[in-house]
């Protein structure tokens, strides 16, 4: 059999992806590289936006301090009801395009990619670290102030290390959840691995197969990311038994 003229299901995929292997391969760095960069940038916004959603406001709080707080709280949740309640394929034509159209900028739209994903993974992460700060004991706030902690120290030190580590794996989450959306991107010429598909697609009119490849390239790259997310978690853990010697 030809392999400029397949016959078979496998012929096609075969002839497919020695033609169009590189920008699959590319497209797949593309998704994996939006996906870590954003779901990091997206964990700093959660993480900022949980901690300032988590200051306490008493009797001896100033009357300014407290208009700023809940003004600022206010605004978190109008980010997060926004951003989760839309879908990320619409925000990122609305915020592409938007820019252009409204504000006459030019975004890179990997930039924009970028931007998008981080801000759509913040929304989710400000609700996932809010929850894990208060799965902290209070005793642990209580024992940091006793010693002189103000709260943001008292958070620094002593919460959000221990609010990351029960949240690590809903981040493992977001990432492979990540990794799989980034192909709504393509809506926005995000050169990323579903785009590339397209492009394929549509020079052999053979969808079946040039989307039973991508298939295979996301299960790929979702299974070895979760992998390594087990054993990352299972090392932070640590031991289960300790001797003492």
């Amino acid at each position: 059999m030809s392999m400029d003229n397949p016959q078979t299901f496998f012929g096609w995929a075969a002839l497919i992806f020695h033609q169009y292997g590189p920008s699959f391969i590319q497209g797949a760095g593309v998704a994996v590289y939006l996906a870590f960069a954003g779901t990091i940038l997206g964990s700093m916004i959660g993480f900022l936006t949980g901690v300032i959603r988590t200051i306490p406001v008493g009797s001896h709080t100033s009357h300014s301090r407290k208009v700023l707080l809940k003004i600022a709280s206010l605004l978190i949740r109008l980010y997060v009801w926004l951003f989760r309640g839309t879908p990320m394929m619409v925000q990122a034509m609305v915020i592409y395009y938007g820019a252009a159209q409204v504000f006459g900028l030019d975004l890179n739209p990997l930039t924009a990619g970028l931007f998008i994903v981080s801000i759509n993974t913040g929304a989710y992460m400000s609700e996932t670290v809010r929850g894990g700060i208060q799965s902290v004991g209070n005793g642990q706030f209580e024992g940091a102030t006793a010693v002189g902690m103000t709260h943001l120290m008292a958070m620094r030190l002593v919460i959000i290390p221990q609010a990351f580590r029960n949240i690590i794996p809903q981040i493992g989450n977001y990432l492979i959840s990540n990794i799989k959306d980034t192909s709504m991107l393509s809506v926005i010429t995000v050169n990323e691995l579903f785009y590339a598909s397209r492009s394929a697609a549509g020079t052999y009119f053979r969808y079946f197969e040039v989307f039973f490849i991508t298939c295979v390239l996301y299960l790929l790259l979702t299974t070895v990311t979760s992998v390594i997310l087990n054993w990352l978690e299972h090392r932070m853990s640590g031991r289960k038994n300790y001797e003492l010697t």
